[in-house]
């Protein structure tokens, strides 16, 4: 996947799948240490102790169309290869929590990415899921929260495309707000 945006919405697809009822997108980008992080986190079914280890082989799926995942394991080597890690936490009915860790400066991090797009996609595509939205930086901190949202919308939809336009550009807003490149 060319940018880490594309792995958060594999991630956030996965536990779609697994019947999660809210999901927390979770990024700090900590300059002073050298380090990105990026955490997603659900309350679906979880994984199976037996097979937790094993999630990182891209021969290890749950699903029945194909015999191959592919999502953790370019996650993972994304993360080794910009010298940081992949590290999946999991309880069988209470969610997992997969984190990736990335050294901010190396060369070979992928960028971050469409964060404001996938968001939009995310909340559109998932409008029963509450998502929580925290992105960290030395300069701030952005939150999100579909609950919010939704309260304030009432019956209008966050799929009406006005809605979905003033969301995107009050994300990007906020992004840049607190974007260390500012």
């Amino acid at each position: 996947m060319k940018d880490l945006s594309l792995h958060i919405l594999d991630l956030v697809h996965n536990a779609a799948t697994a019947k999660a009822a809210q999901i927390d997108i979770a990024i700090c980008e900590d300059k002073t240490n050298d380090r990105l992080t990026i955490s997603v986190s659900d309350n679906g079914k979880g994984i199976k102790p037996e097979m937790l280890h094993t999630v990182t082989d891209p021969y290890t799926t749950n699903r029945k169309t194909r015999k191959v995942g592919m999502g953790l394991p370019l996650l993972k080597h994304s993360a080794e290869q910009a010298g940081g890690g992949l590290f999946v936490e999991s309880e069988p009915g209470k969610g997992t929590k997969v984190t990736a860790t990335f050294v901010l400066s190396h060369i070979d991090r992928p960028p971050l990415g469409d964060m404001s797009g996938v968001l939009i996609q995310l909340i559109g595509g998932f409008e029963n899921i509450r998502f929580r939205y925290d992105h960290q930086t030395d300069k701030g901190k952005y939150c999100l929260d579909t609950a919010e949202i939704s309260e304030a919308l009432g019956e209008v939809s966050v799929n009406d495309p006005e809605i979905r336009k003033y969301l995107r550009e009050m994300i990007d807003e906020n992004l840049l707000e607190i974007s260390a490149d500012r």
